[in-house]
């Protein structure tokens, strides 16, 4: 389902209005911002998207998208900007030799991975989620990006739940949020 957006708020505003937002999932206490809404949303999809290459233009080589709603994201802003994609992927779906960093969630374990051989050392990434929350996914991410010898051009975010300590995480990488939202 498409959300109707007030296209005359500002994006920051745009963003979180077209997101589905269901209480106490994945478990109690949270409220979940599903941003599969806005992709659905062609006008602020692609004016999202188009700031977020603004924001870095000129700045990064290739795009790594993080499981799963990052692989839209990135697709979409290398398409804008004329690269490549990298996937940031769960532990145990690459076929190839990959780094593997593992971390904490907000709810949880996980571990994520690239292949070792896809982009050339010393590519400039950005590294893009739909959601900041804690951080540990795109703080392992960034580690990714470094064992590959990889430099890290930014951090671009849909949304950025504050209070949550994400921001302070990743403070020595830029980091853009295009909305912060309380938690």
């Amino acid at each position: 389902m498409i959300k109707p957006v007030d296209s005359s708020l500002p994006l920051e505003k745009q963003i979180p209005a077209a997101c589905a937002q269901i209480q106490d999932y994945p478990k109690e206490g949270i409220l979940f911002y599903d941003v599969t809404t806005l992709f659905a949303n062609p006008q602020v999809f692609r004016a999202s998207m188009e700031e977020l290459v603004r924001r870095f233009e000129g700045q990064f080589d290739i795009v790594a998208g993080v499981e799963a709603r990052g692989f839209l994201m990135a697709s979409a802003i290398a398409y804008i900007a004329g690269t490549g994609v990298m996937t940031v992927r769960k532990a145990g779906k690459l076929p190839r030799d990959t780094y593997m960093k593992e971390y904490s969630l907000e709810y949880g374990q996980a571990a994520i991975e690239i292949h070792k051989d896809d982009i050339p050392a010393g590519s400039r990434v950005l590294i893009v989620d739909d959601l900041l929350a804690t951080g540990g996914t795109l703080e392992a991410a960034t580690h990714l990006m470094e064992m590959a010898d990889l430099k890290v051009a930014g951090i671009g975010v849909l949304l950025e739940l504050e209070g949550l300590g994400g921001r302070e995480i990743l403070a020595g990488h830029r980091l853009e949020a295009l909305s912060l939202v309380a938690e």
